[in-house]
């Protein structure tokens, strides 16, 4: 048990850590900016009481936020996140059904389930966060534009690091 907490911790503190030294600083003409760091919401277990997964959303956000000094738009972002999180889950599994000890990840539920989940609260959470920064409609296409580039490239990075670890879980 404590194994699994220290666990979390640790990817908690590596994923902010790579988003704040070295994705932040990723910005192709302005349009893509990876957001790893929802990987730490988005891989917890199917157990997770939601008022605990709603909390850690918005910590990790503010975490984002601190280093960042974005005012709470992460804190928003991942919270919201956080509290689409079982309605998904339930959309995607459908009549499914899904072990309480089960993790959502590329090695225990397939390439096809991860990859529409991911991709789903990828961009649930892109369109969320730019146009809450943006904070306007007048730029709408431009907005969804950053939107979906940026989420596309998220979505490569989850996939190649669920690939990468997956030999460790």
């Amino acid at each position: 048990m404590n194994s699994g907490i220290f666990k979390y911790i640790g990817s908690w503190v590596i994923l902010v850590l790579i988003q704040v030294l070295l994705l932040n600083h990723i910005q192709v003409s302005g349009y893509i900016n990876p957001y790893l760091y929802i990987l730490f919401i988005l891989t917890l277990p199917f157990n997770i009481p939601n008022y605990l997964l709603l909390i850690l959303g918005f910590a990790l956000g503010l975490n984002i936020d601190i280093f960042t000094n974005t005012l709470g738009m992460h804190s928003a972002a991942t919270t919201f996140l956080a509290f689409i999180r079982p309605f998904v889950i339930n959309l995607i599994s459908g009549r499914d059904v899904l072990e309480l000890n089960q993790f959502p990840r590329i090695s225990e539920l397939g390439f096809s389930w991860f990859l529409r989940y991911s991709t789903i609260m990828v961009l649930v959470h892109h369109v969320f966060l730019f146009f809450i920064e943006v904070f306007t409609f007048s730029g709408f296409f431009h907005t969804l534009l950053r939107c979906l580039l940026s989420s596309a490239l998220t979505i490569v990075l989850i996939l190649i690091s669920q690939y990468m670890t997956s030999k460790q879980n």
